[in-house]
């Protein structure tokens, strides 16, 4: 299933170009289903990293699950089943299931950005999905709209129909102290996604200018993940996409390159988040390449 999608130069056709992090075997799922993601607004770029647009036509009797290595951040998501939000999920991957026709519009929020956006005390509890109340009474009326939109094939204006609530909400949130945690986070997170291979917590706390004790007390208390967990996690994301885009890769310079001393503990951070060793996913990969015809 292959479908285009309208719009402006905001709109990043993910499973046809650009990063697919956290995608399990992207080339299989683009005969699948469509991933559109499209910018923020800037007002809500402290709180939101990006939006994403999925939308999906299976034929009658046929589905598909998708597995996800999740990133350590919180989603908002309109859906069938309402508006809801996820906290970041418990386990090591999450998957879904396609079937018939249908779409979702999320939005990937930033580290730190479901406890802010959500007035929560803490970084929430892992795999807490509720409805997105702190939205207002108009979200599902609302999120229905952008379903809609979806599905018609305009996920430009199925964020726009979202951004007012989100907007309101981030209004209402904001606070001196989560404006300052979701910076610090920010700018922590940009050194992570460019550090060198086998960055350290004490390196990361070097470079950002504070300890490793308070780095770790902040990303405890508005991510629920230590940064060491972020870093591995960062790793393993890098691993899957460079092997989802070339299979042929030699595993034990994979290892190396992003930031791994022996091939035996990549071996087993991948298995526990991705669910199959990199061997056989590089084989997974490589078959669903060589299906698309890439």
């Amino acid at each position: 299933m292959r479908q285009v999608f309208d719009g402006g130069t905001s709109v990043t056709h993910a499973l046809e170009s650009g990063p697919t992090l956290g995608i399990v075997n992207p080339a299989r799922a683009r005969d699948r289903f469509a991933l559109a993601r499209v910018e923020p607004a800037p007002d809500l770029a402290d709180l939101v990293d990006w939006h994403w647009v999925i939308t999906w036509d299976l034929p009658p009797g046929v589905t598909f699950t998708q597995t996800v290595v999740p990133h350590p951040v919180g989603q908002v998501v309109a859906e069938d089943a309402g508006f809801l939000a996820y906290a970041m999920p418990a386990g090591p991957s999450d998957q879904r299931t396609l079937a018939g026709r249908g779409g979702v519009v999320g939005t990937k929020l930033r580290p730190g950005g479901y406890r802010a956006l959500l007035g929560l005390a803490d970084a929430g509890e892992r795999g807490a999905v509720e409805p997105a109340t702190f939205l207002g009474p108009t979200a599902a009326r609302t999120g229905g709209e952008a379903l809609a939109q979806a599905l018609a094939g305009r996920p430009e204006a199925a964020v726009e129909t979202i951004t007012p609530l989100l907007r309101a909400a981030a209004e209402r949130a904001r606070t001196p102290r989560s404006t300052a945690a979701l910076a610090a986070l920010r700018e922590a997170f940009d050194v992570i996604a460019d550090a060198v291979p086998g960055t350290t917590v004490a390196a990361l706390a070097d470079r950002l200018g504070t300890t490793p004790r308070s780095l770790q007390r902040l990303f405890a208390d508005w991510v629920g993940v230590s940064p060491k967990w972020v870093l591995q996690r960062h790793r393993v994301h890098l691993a899957a996409e460079m092997l989802g885009r070339d299979p042929a890769l030699d595993l034990a310079g994979l290892a190396a390159a992003v930031g791994y001393y022996d091939q035996a503990h990549f071996t087993g951070d991948f298995v526990r988040a991705v669910g199959v060793a990199p061997g056989e996913y590089a084989r997974s990969c490589a078959a669903a390449l060589a299906l698309s015809g890439r």
